[in-house]
């Protein structure tokens, strides 16, 4: 099996309607994720929490959810891995009555525009005048956490409350949340000390505590006033812009003759969809891909399945910083897994993936 590399995955590389699908991310490279898995497992022995800090730790697990969704903000925050930096300008505004509205905008390379008025997702691409129209799927872009509840996330982590910290000017918690197992990194995490807003995130190695990857705001305004006239204003004016709706639809990939057993404590699958991936020979018709989403409430991992037919996918393995990947073949179908888990975790969900067809 050869290794593979993963392409700087930006937040604006995650965004769906410009990469389509996680697959087309790959090319050769040397990766070892044996240090990984290992480190993993040193977060199981960690200490097991007293209850008021378990306590503790999920209310401001929560608060960080809420606050990412009903408070107004503006700022800048920063992406780092490795030697890899990427800025982004944000705005956020929220009413009751109305909403989210939302304004991402890349600062370096390429511009890039992103609005957002509650799931419906506008992404502009100046160079080509295209703007992609869609469904917003993916709710745990930063400052956000993944949607679930703080007491099931500490179903699978230990947390640790410790103290308070300052990040952009801002007093902070800091939470440090450490796995119980093999199968997923430890967690930092910085939240306004008033709002709960989190302020910054590090995604670490539990056996020496390496940061694998961070976001963090560089300027944060919590509770200031709004503008959402330009992003309403932006979203409406798409004249002169070749507008895409990339057709997405849900799939019941059990009925496809899929199954995923379930050999991962934590993780429940959350979301199925199908999207088309544009073939390598452009007088092809696009691949269909099947995507799993599978979270435990901090760490995901994606299950791509795609015909091999009319596809030049090869087996391999590799990483980037904490996000690993796997493909295999099944049958007449690539599987590749994505995710930002030690490769130890992808090869157990592989192992447990198998395909009958239906009759």
């Amino acid at each position: 099996m050869q290794t593979l590399r993963l392409n700087k995955n930006t937040f604006w590389g995650r965004l769906p309607a410009i990469l389509c699908c996680a697959a087309v991310m790959f090319t050769a490279l040397s990766a070892s994720t044996r240090a990984h898995a290992q480190g993993a497992s040193a977060g199981s022995a960690t200490r097991a929490a007293d209850p008021a800090t378990r306590q503790s730790a999920a209310q401001w697990l929560d608060r960080i959810q809420q606050a990412a969704q009903q408070q107004n903000y503006t700022g800048t925050f920063v992406y780092q891995r490795g030697n890899f930096v990427q800025s982004t300008r944000i705005t956020h505004y929220a009413t009751k009555s109305e909403g989210e509205f939302e304004q991402l905008e890349s600062l370096d390379g390429k511009p890039r525009k992103m609005l957002r008025h509650n799931d419906d997702l506008y992404t502009f691409v100046p160079e080509r005048k295209l703007c992609v129209v869609e469904k917003r799927q993916n709710k745990d872009a930063f400052p956000a956490l993944l949607a679930t509840s703080g007491d099931q996330v500490l179903s699978v982590y230990d947390p640790k409350m410790l103290g308070s910290d300052r990040v952009a000017g801002v007093d902070s918690q800091v939470i440090e949340l450490d796995p119980k197992d093999a199968y997923r990194f430890a967690y930092k995490l910085w939240a306004d000390a008033k709002t709960g807003l989190l302020l910054r995130s590090q995604t670490l190695d539990p056996s020496n505590g390496q940061v694998l990857q961070q976001l963090s705001f560089t300027q944060v305004s919590i509770g200031v006033p709004v503008d959402k006239a330009p992003i309403v204003a932006g979203m409406r004016n798409t004249a002169g812009w070749t507008v895409v709706r990339p057709p997405l639809q849900s799939v019941d990939m059990e009925a496809q003759g899929w199954t995923f057993a379930q050999t991962v404590p934590g993780f429940a699958k959350i979301r199925e969809l199908r999207r088309p991936m544009a073939a390598r020979d452009a007088s092809e018709p696009p691949i269909p891909v099947d995507q799993a989403v599978f979270s435990d409430g901090l760490s995901a991992v994606s299950v791509f399945v795609e015909p091999v037919e009319h596809n030049s996918r090869k087996e391999g393995a590799g990483s980037n910083g904490a996000t690993h990947v796997l493909v295999k073949r099944n049958g007449d179908y690539w599987i590749t897994l994505l995710g930002e888990v030690p490769q130890a975790t992808l090869q157990q969900f592989a192992s447990a993936i198998e395909y009958k067809a239906p009759k």
